[in-house]
């Protein structure tokens, strides 16, 4: 082959590559609200290393999305919504956004101001899809995660059953996206066993850090590594919805 031809042949390529780029639409930008609790949250600094899944979650997707973590320590699906905190995110809710709404640790909790009844839950996240729904963005309903309860034989108990599955009803009839965290993170828990799954919670001996000179005993919440293992399970169910949210997750580079 002749240098002409070489030149030919290498035009021909660029050519081909532009009009291939100028062809292909650009995806529009998009923000995914997280709505929740504390297991979800972002954390003050005096509260390190204690986790929210949420956190991590934010890594995962390539530069057309942006995560909005709004979740607050302490809320319920009732309080969230009475301290205003719902209002600005349907304000600010754009065609093809997604609302991820995970509740359920502290609406279930009779002794706690933040108690919701089992009527009133559903209700709540009837509204959370409805209201998402009426500015075109796509609700998705996350049962609460677990907590680390293992009975004496080793195996993981359930601590959410009631209000978890007033989810997975409320979603199977509003034909809502569901991600079962609750169950995937039992599993998760169960297959490390009692000892091993110390390693993702707020489980720290005195002295071993200056937030908690007393330590911490904490079955609930999540360190930097359960964190992301959690946020793994999230990602993971995205996927397996098939949801186009899917199509953003970071890919990494061709080799």
């Amino acid at each position: 082959m002749n240098w002409h031809n070489k030149i030919s042949v290498r035009s021909l390529a660029v050519y081909a590559f532009l009009l291939m780029a100028f062809s292909m639409p650009l995806r529009k930008k998009i923000t995914v609200y997280l709505i929740g609790d504390s297991t979800m949250s972002i954390k003050q600094v005096k509260a390190y290393p204690e986790t929210g899944w949420g956190v991590p979650f934010v890594y995962f997707f390539d530069s057309t999305v942006t995560v909005d973590n709004r979740a607050q320590n302490g809320r319920s699906t009732r309080t969230f919504m009475a301290e205003g905190r719902w209002k600005p995110v349907v304000d600010n809710l754009q065609e093809g956004d997604y609302v991820l709404v995970q509740f359920g640790h502290n609406d279930e909790v009779k002794t706690k101001a933040s108690y919701t009844t089992e009527e009133e839950f559903k209700k709540n996240l009837t509204q959370y899809v409805e209201d998402a729904r009426s500015k075109k963005a796509i609700p998705v309903l996350i049962t609460p995660v677990a907590r680390r309860k293992f009975d004496s034989a080793g195996r993981i108990e359930s601590t959410h059953e009631l209000y978890s599955g007033i989810v997975r009803t409320t979603a199977r009839e509003l034909n809502v996206p569901l991600i079962d965290l609750d169950k995937k993170s039992q599993a998760l828990l169960q297959s490390m066993g009692v000892e091993h799954s110390k390693l993702l919670f707020l489980q720290l001996k005195p002295g071993e850090h200056p937030n908690y000179p007393q330590g911490k005993d904490d079955n609930t919440h999540f360190n930097e590594l359960g964190a992301r293992l959690m946020a793994q399970l999230v990602l993971e169910e995205v996927r397996n919805l098939q949801l186009e949210l899917a199509d953003r997750i970071v890919k990494p580079p061709v080799k």
